[in-house]
């Protein structure tokens, strides 16, 4: 049973799941045939992801889904690789843990600390390099991911509100309902006057995942054992796992993976499936805008999806279904593994 959160009110309403199937069919009747092409991107599994992204508004989520399509189609974030990317990634600000939650879910590490002098492109590409990746890395019954934000060293000079507010922006519009819990690991007493000023930038659903975690609380304590397999986890968020991040073991285990992509996707595809689910949202405004301006942007939607040829969105659609078995390759390979 889903729930449903009325936007402006503590309310929830439950969807039964007759409802939930009637707002997926709508969905599938507002996107028409195009669903056909993008069988991962247009499952159920998927489509509910917009749902309750737009707080199961049929048409917000089908805008999200169309816009998903054209911004694959027209920044390839599949196409990014290593090498692209592999600069950023040497300061270890961002990276792919080399273990999972008990639960399963990926766990992405950042350390806001460590400064980058990397443009803000760069950043975000390596971002979105770290998301397609985590994403791929999840287990088949799991569509959410855990971030890990390690304060070490972090102080006010270390604050770029432009990269935190396009990191934001990327995470909640680009990859709808792929948080399952943020843990923010003992920010310092200042950080509080930052997180006011941030807070805004995030919907309430994303904050309210957010914990402050604190090394010399047992209630912290607790909420780590209960989370990690505290051999795993890293000394400096509590775990016994005195090795720190490694650049070169880092670039193996990411090359790897771009490896199996290469080789499992046609280098004719323009994206692969968006099963990694990156979606172009509605600025405030329009969010706050009546059901008649939201139509008239999905109608704009549709038709920028309509300008692209017959065989772009082929290769897309064949790409797709290869990436889908390079995602049940690799995390059964994982669980094999662990």
């Amino acid at each position: 049973m889903a729930t449903k959160k009325l936007r402006g009110s503590g309310a929830e309403k439950s969807l039964s799941s007759e409802e939930q199937q009637a707002k997926i069919d709508e969905i599938r009747k507002l996107m028409g045939p195009i669903t056909s092409k993008f069988p991962v991107i247009c499952s159920d599994a998927s489509i509910l992801r917009y749902l309750r992204a737009r707080n199961w508004n049929t048409k917000k989520a089908n805008k999200m889904l169309k816009e998903t399509l054209k911004w694959r189609l027209e920044h390839k974030p599949d196409k990014i690789r290593w090498e692209d990317i592999a600069h950023e990634a040497k300061i270890g600000k961002l990276y792919i843990a080399n273990y999972c939650d008990k639960h399963g879910r990926t766990v992405l590490i950042m350390r806001p600390g460590v400064q980058s002098t990397s443009p803000i492109d760069l950043q975000i590409k390596y971002l979105v390099y770290c998301m397609e990746r985590a994403i791929l890395n999840l287990k088949p019954d799991q569509e959410q991911m855990i971030w890990l934000i390690d304060f070490q060293g972090w102080t006010m000079s270390s604050i770029s509100v432009k990269v935190t507010r396009e990191t934001a922006r990327v995470l909640q519009e680009r990859y709808p309902e792929r948080l399952g819990l943020a843990i923010l690991y003992n920010p310092p007493k200042v950080f509080e006057s930052f997180w006011l000023m941030v807070k805004p930038f995030l919907e309430p659903k994303t904050y309210k995942k957010v914990r402050f975690v604190f090394a010399d609380n047992p209630q912290s304590r607790k909420i780590m054992e209960d989370l990690f397999d505290m051999g795993k986890l890293e000394c400096v968020f509590g775990g016994t796992n005195s090795l720190g991040y490694d650049y070169e073991d880092y670039a193996k285990r990411m090359m790897e993976v771009d490896n199996k992509m290469t080789d499992s996707i046609d280098s004719r595809c323009l994206s692969p499936c968006p099963s990694i689910i990156i979606s172009e949202s509605e600025s405030p405004s329009e969010l706050a805008s009546d059901e008649e301006g939201s139509s008239s942007n999905d109608e704009i939607a549709c038709s920028n999806l309509e300008g692209v040829d017959d065989q772009k969105i082929e290769d897309l659609s064949l790409s797709c279904k290869t990436t889908a078995n390079v995602e049940v390759d690799a995390t059964s390979k994982r669980g094999e593994t662990e």
